[in-house]
């Protein structure tokens, strides 16, 4: 059953990866240089930090860690310039290469699911490209991010909140509510405050303090 849990979230990771590969194969010159979401990276760059992921086993990324000293910000910078191409089409090239992969350094499917979402969210929403992920794919997300800190500290930004999807299954938590599309809950739990706006509650003004400190962190 397990595995028939991780074929079917690493199908829906692949979906997501050929959608982005899309919307990318349309962008001009200036568009791969805008700023994102995910801190100081261009598009180009998050492109290359998914290339990466995709890319790496347990052992070479426990190799890469330890290399980085256990800096993660570290390691992400070094792996990114290595998977990154000469040009934004040699880049793309090689992401079209991982559309299919199923390597990660460890078995937590939700989480590498989780990756492609939110970055190829911190791509569009600067951009202005207009796809929402299918509820499908955002749900077991939601859940992964609401039940622990992995990658993003997304349990840490909503304990002590409720959490309410307006358009799918996903509920979690309790306290003061926090309800919107399961995307904007998504995105707030990875730590984009951009996503906020599309949330109501009276626990929204609890969860924007956290995001608020972490932005200032």
């Amino acid at each position: 059953m397990a595995r028939r849990q991780d074929d079917a979230l690493w199908t829906l990771a692949q979906a997501e990866r050929a959608a982005l590969a899309e919307d990318l194969s349309g962008l001009s010159a200036e568009q791969w240089r805008r700023p994102t979401l995910c801190g100081r990276w261009d598009v180009e760059e998050v492109v290359a930090h998914l290339i990466a992921a995709a890319s790496m086993s347990q052992w070479p990324w426990l190799r890469s860690m330890l290399g980085a000293r256990f800096r993660p910000d570290v390691h992400n910078q070094r792996r990114m310039a290595e998977h990154r191409g000469n040009t934004p089409a040699q880049t793309l090239d090689r992401f079209r290469d991982v559309i299919g992969s199923t390597t990660a350094p460890s078995s937590h499917t939700p989480a590498y699911l989780g990756e492609v979402v939110v970055h190829a969210q911190d791509i569009r929403q600067p951009l202005g490209l207009p796809r929402t992920p299918s509820i499908d794919a955002l749900t077991p997300v939601a859940d992964f991010f609401a039940r622990r800190d992995f990658a993003v500290a997304s349990r840490t930004h909503v304990t002590g909140l409720t959490l309410r999807a307006d358009d799918g299954p996903f509920a979690a938590g309790a306290g003061p509510l926090v309800t919107g599309p399961t995307l904007a809950l998504v995105m707030s739990m990875a730590g984009r405050a951009a996503y906020l706006a599309e949330l109501d509650g009276p626990g929204v003004p609890t969860l924007r303090g956290r995001l608020l400190v972490d932005t200032d962190a």
